[in-house]
Parts: structure tokens; sequence; C-alpha cells
């Protein structure tokens, strides 16, 4: 069976190298990655059974090797290939025992090898007994390292981050055309979910997260089975997914009529996105930007109004998440991270809370050479239903 390759091995090969060139800046001999996007970045592994222990050992130079449960054999035959050696283990095994008898076998017993310690994907007593297991081995820290180079995207990259977009569109249009009194958040999430099938998206890192009034700061929660009444607020934030690309948008609805505060907080929370849009060139900083958004929502008498960051970037994600791993890497005040043509974002205008109204925007966006290119193509403008 041939597998359809979401990019060429040229590409690939191109993520190895660069991989590889870090790992010699850091005097690595191997890396042992863990992190599910940057397995998938390296050697196309896009399944569900991250959920169970993976790692891909990296040498400098040499074939790659991957070990995961025995039964995911089929699937890496048909996604990975001859991009990766593959070592199963059964359920009945150590793990950890199973990866330290392939290091040996690959003459890593007395390597130098990089470790990612902030990986979600990496049980503790995994490690130790990996670290138990090679007593002459030199372990380091190197979390980030493949991260750093996922920031900035291909054209292959930014082409399935825009048809994620699409998706993420065709979805909050659904949620919106769905809203009513007496419905359901629980219907309006099918509806959602229902387009994002149609519009050609995959399952999410994150569900679609569907609240209403009463939960609107319950950041991290979705539907429920609670119906609509007139003038409730309904917040839907969500993404599309296309090979494992997220492009994520949210938007803050109301049903039948809004509150006046809302209608004079929406231009001041527009305002305050387009700053933050204008701001993201190829050079400025992560804390420049925020600064641009900070700034109109002072100008508008809301000094007082704070957040942790005003976006951040998105790419490839697994479910628990669609942010690319356990860390989030955002547009925050106090950020030297320099902005890359090719990254792309999750800009967020948050105004909840404020004292003076509540109103929310967010949306995908790409930084290209002439400037940040916004997504997503649904108004931002109060929509009442």
């Amino acid at each position: 069976m041939t597998h359809q390759l979401f990019f060429p091995n040229e590409e690939y090969n191109a993520r190895l190298h660069t991989v590889r060139q870090r790992m010699a800046e850091h005097d690595l001999d191997a890396c042992l990655v863990s992190v599910p996007e940057n397995i998938v970045y390296l050697i196309g592994l896009d399944h569900h059974g991250y959920f169970a222990y993976h790692l891909l050992i990296v040498p400098r130079q040499g074939r790659l090797t991957l070990i995961t449960r025995a039964m995911e054999q089929v699937t890496i035959a048909h996604q990975v290939g001859e991009r990766a050696d593959f070592v199963g283990f059964a359920d009945s095994d150590d793990p950890a025992a199973v990866t330290v008898t392939t290091l040996r076998g690959l003459g890593l017993a007395s390597a130098r090898l990089g470790v990612e310690k902030r990986s979600a994907c990496l049980p503790p007593f995994i490690i130790e007994g990996i670290v138990t297991g090679l007593p002459d081995a030199l372990f380091s820290d190197m979390s980030g390292l493949i991260d750093d180079v996922r920031q900035v995207k291909s054209l292959r990259e930014q082409a399935y981050v825009r048809q994620a977009a699409a998706v993420s569109d065709a979805m909050t249009q659904a949620a919106i055309n769905a809203a009513g009194v007496g419905v359901s958040e629980r219907e309006i999430a099918a509806e959602a979910q229902r387009a994002m099938v149609l519009a050609g998206g995959e399952v999410p890192g994150f569900s679609p997260f569907i609240r209403s009034t009463p939960r609107l700061g319950e950041e991290h929660t979705t539907w429920t089975d609670r119906r609509l009444a007139a003038g409730d607020a309904l917040f839907i934030e969500l993404s599309g997914c296309v090979r494992r690309y997220h492009a994520p948008m949210g938007r803050l609805i109301f049903i039948r009529h809004a509150p006046p505060e809302t209608r004079a907080i929406e231009p001041v929370c527009l305002d305050a996105f387009h700053s933050a849009v204008q701001a993201i060139r190829p050079g400025a900083t992560a804390s420049q930007v925020y600064q641009a958004w900070q700034d109109a929502v002072d100008r508008a008498g809301l000094a007082h109004y704070r957040r942790h960051h005003c976006g951040y970037l998105v790419g490839l994600g697994f479910p628990p998440s669609w942010v690319g791993g356990s860390a989030v890497t955002g547009l925050r005040h106090d950020s030297d991270l320099v902005l890359q043509t090719g990254m792309t974002f999750h800009l967020l205008s948050w105004l909840m809370g404020t004292g003076r109204g509540d109103y929310f925007v967010s949306n995908p966006a790409l930084l290209t050479e002439t400037g940040c290119e916004v997504l997503s193509t649904t108004p931002q403008h109060l929509t009442i239903v």
C-alpha cells in the first residue's frame, strides 16, 4: 500500500538536516524525541496512537529509529516507510528496557543524549528507567530544539494552515447560523462539527469551545445542554485542522440583543486587534506586538486591564491542545521572541470582564514578507442572531 505523503521526502530531509545542525551546535550525539508534533514533523506519523509511549531516536548521523507499541506496525509501515526503522514492544514489556536495549544496539550507550524534559508524553518512570539503564550516557535537556525549528512554516505548511482557516470559517458560520433562542449549546456544537467534517477538517487538538453567559469566564470548557435565552452572550472558539495544522479563531455573539456597553467596547476590541496586526512584522518582537495591543486598550481608558498575551504561535498540534505541545509560545509583554516570515498565529483581542462591557474576537494569521495576513473571512463586527 502506498501512503499519500503530506510532504515530499525532500522536505522531510531538509527538516532533519536543520535539526541535526542544531544538535551539532549543542554537541549532542542523538536526540530522544517524544513530543508528537516533533515526531510527525520529522517522519510524518499522523495517528491517534500518541496516547502511548513513542520515542524517535535521532542520531547525529545515520538512520532514525522509532519505538512504539508493536500493534502500530502497519500504520508506521504505511506512513513512515523508510524514513525510520521500527522497534515495537508488547504491552507486557517494559518500554524503558526496550529503549535501553535499542540505544545500546545503536552504539549510544555512552553517548551525549538530548531529552525533551518538558514533554508531556515522556512519563517519569520511563525516562528514569532509561537513565538508570545507561549509566555511562550523558543526558541533557533539549526541550524546544525542534519546536523552535517548527515555528517557521514552509510554503506547503502555510498552504495547510490556509486550508485549516477555511475550515474554521465554515465551523464558525455553522455555529452562528445554528444559534438562537431555545437552541442548546450541544446543538450548536453538533452543527459546528458537522461543518468541520464536510469542509475537509480533521479532529483538532481541542474540541470547539462553546459556552454561554453563565460560563463565559471558563476559558477551557465547552458545550453543555443549556439552552440559549434572549440577551445571552455565546462564546465560540474553535479551529479547523488539516494535516494536523491548525488555524484557531473565535467570536462572541449575542442572542436577540446586546447590552449598550458591548456596543461601546466593540470598536475598542477591534482597534486593539488591528493594532496588533499592524505590529506583526519580520524582526519585531512578541513583546512589541503585545504592547501595540495594550496601548490601544490603554487609549480607550482601560489601562487597568491586562491579559497574559494577545495571541500565540500555532501550527502542528495533537490532542489535548492545538498549541503544538504543552508550552504556549505567547505574544507576551515579557517575550523577546523575534518574529519571522512564515510564522503562524492565533491572534486574540480579549476584552472580557473589563467592567465596561465584554467583546472578543480572534483570528488565525500568517506573517508574510509584506506583513501580517489575517486568514479568516468571518466578519469581526458585532453579531446578533
